[in-house]
């Protein structure tokens, strides 16, 4: 759950536009075909009213412009050319009543155009929003390699879920929905200001404060209003993801012990928090509509008086009143549709601030790309001091592991002993001391040369909801069958596999909850096995194997000989009698 703090770092809304923004430069072209057919098509829209009602009013004997008869005289001579054209032989037509059939033709031309623009520039902006995403999701997910595994372990798993889909799904709001309808309505509001001020310029200043009223006042003063409560709902509705991914984790224990009726009640509670959550937004989003469109009959209402005022003055005749006040109340469109992104746009930048959050954290421990890279020949441990926070784990830890032994290391819970596994691996690095395999620094040589030279066995082995040939083929990408089926005879899982009815390409459940823990060990030692490093650290590798499954492991790592090198953390005596060296944790660790 978010903070108060947590709410005042937050990034401003031009600042995550400014990044979001910055994405769209390698398909800038659609960007800008999107914007030109927009503008083109809502001229269309708003031209199709001036014209029609400039046509009624000609009709009517109630005046003229000049600008308008001489774009209807071109029209008239354009189509009865072109009737010429077709008909072999020039036509003459007769103006007064052929004119209005050509503006009719036209009009309806511009309400076809209307509706196909329309959908040419949602295309564009469509395409560059999903495109966009999918640029985006690798980012994410290139993000979250680099944090893995120290600034990862022990994060709500359930927001980070709901960043990956949810939240990054909102960003096609902004793509799509946000970018190019504020350029249309910033360009399509001048043009229309520019030939509003060529009947008055009153009108054209009035038109411009009706523009910025709705299109950046309203939304601005909502946007402000909104901005919490969105960020509030977002992370209300990650939370929610988290408590039902945890519940569906938990099942069997919530059946176990009854508390299925309270888990309901929270669950319940959770949502209909949410709910009120999302309510609030509802209530903005519609009073912000209504506020709007009284506006808009508000400035409406204003260019019709201010027109017939300069009528009455004599600066303008009935069919500029005419005109003037259709082409205000038709124009409203592209600013209308930016004020009404104001609540949508608050939690997609709230999104947009997640991600961005996500995207720009440091990794606890940086990987090295151009260090030294290594042929394994043992590993030293010298004065080593670790913390997680403010909690000693590790204090002035040393041990010695020379190449093609098999160490044992013992202790009690909380001791350390996962830890320093961890630290040879180098998902952390430790606060005081050095690490050193091969005689170097473990921070000086290149990472993917560390993981190529270690394997590593943890507690809980994960499960990808794969076959279980793909779930061990993670130990060695591209790895052939035979190579697959020898890692497992050597964790003994062969013969298990084998008498399933599909065999290796038999599906684990999710979590691997299809398998026993026993079952799911041996497929990590058989990933390890196939994995094949010459540096093994195993954490409790047999803590959920039988004696008998546990022997055949523990003489399948003996007959590795001197091709391995293995540092062994169990409490069970019956595994560290294998080993060459037991070492206990209290010994290497300085009081």
């Amino acid at each position: 759950m978010a903070t108060q703090d947590d709410y005042k770092r937050r990034r401003g809304a031009l600042t995550i536009m400014g990044r979001l923004i910055g994405l769209v430069v390698p398909l800038l072209p659609y960007m800008l075909l999107a914007i030109l057919f927009g503008v083109t098509g809502y001229l269309c829209a708003i031209f199709l009213t001036i014209v029609a009602s400039y046509l009624v009013v000609t009709s009517l004997g109630a005046g003229s412009l000049p600008g308008f008869d001489a774009v209807f005289s071109w029209l008239f001579s354009f189509a009865q050319s072109l009737a010429g054209l077709f008909a072999g032989s020039p036509r003459q037509w007769d103006y007064a009543q052929t004119l209005p059939v050509v503006v009719f033709v036209v009009l309806v031309v511009m309400g076809v155009l209307r509706g196909v623009l329309h959908y040419i520039e949602q295309y564009c902006n469509h395409y560059i929003a999903f495109r966009l995403l999918a640029i985006i999701r690798h980012k994410v997910f290139a993000a979250l390699r680099r944090l893995c595994p120290a600034k990862l372990e022990g994060r709500d798993k359930g927001n980070l879920v709901s960043l990956i889909t949810s939240d990054i799904e909102l960003l096609e709001v902004f793509y799509a929905h946000t970018i190019s309808p504020i350029c249309i309505a910033v360009l399509v509001c001048g043009l229309v200001v520019w030939f509003l001020w060529g009947f008055a310029w009153q009108a054209g200043v009035l038109a411009l404060c009706g523009y910025v009223v709705v299109g950046a006042v309203v939304p601005a003063i909502v946007g402000h209003a909104g901005s919490r409560p969105g960020l509030v709902f977002r992370d209300a509705f990650g939370d929610l993801n988290s408590f039902v991914l945890d519940g569906l984790h938990g099942v069997d224990e919530t059946i176990q012990y009854d508390g299925g009726a309270n888990r309901l009640e929270q669950l319940s509670s959770r949502s209909v928090d949410l709910g009120l959550k999302q309510q609030k937004l509802n209530r903005l989003e519609a009073h912000q509509r209504s506020f709007s469109n009284l506006i808009i009959l508000l400035f409406s209402l204003g260019m019709l008086l201010l027109m017939l005022y300069l009528h009455s003055t004599g600066q303008v005749d009935f069919a500029t009143v005419v005109v003037a006040t259709v082409g205000m109340m038709g124009s409203f469109g592209p600013v209308m549709a930016l004020s009404s992104l104001a609540n949508s746009l608050n939690q997609t930048l709230a999104c947009g601030d997640r991600v961005l959050n996500l995207l720009d954290e440091k990794p606890q421990v940086e990987e090295v790309v151009e260090g030294r890279r290594i042929t394994f020949d043992g590993a030293q441990v010298e004065g080593v001091d670790f913390s997680y926070a403010s909690e000693q784990i590790l204090r002035n830890v040393s041990l010695e592991v020379e190449p093609g032994r098999v160490i044992g290391i013992h202790g009690p819970s909380g001791s350390g002993k996962s830890t320093l596994l961890k630290l040879l691996m180098r998902f952390w690095d430790a606060d005081r001391g050095s690490i050193r395999l091969s005689g170097r620094d473990i921070r000086e040589i290149a990472t993917d040369s560390l993981r190529a030279n270690e394997g590593y066995v943890t507690q809980d082995t994960y499960l990808f909801h794969d076959t279980i040939a793909n779930n061990i083929g993670i130990g060695k990408p591209g790895a052939r069958p035979d190579e697959i089926v020898e890692a497992s005879q050597k964790a003994n899982l062969h013969e298990f596999v084998s008498a399933l009815p599909e065999g290796y390409d038999t599906v684990v459940g999710e979590l691997g909850d299809t398998l026993s823990g026993g079952e799911r060990q041996r497929i990590g030692l058989a990933r390890a096995f196939l994995h094949d490093a010459p540096f093994l650290l195993l954490d409790e590798p047999t803590s959920n194997l039988d004696s008998l499954n546990e022997g055949v492991i523990l003489k399948s790592l003996a007959e590795e000989g001197e091709e391995r090198t293995v540092v062994l953390v169990s409490h069970r005596e019956s595994t560290l009698r294998m080993t060459d060296e037991v070492y206990e944790m209290e010994s290497i660790r300085a009081s």
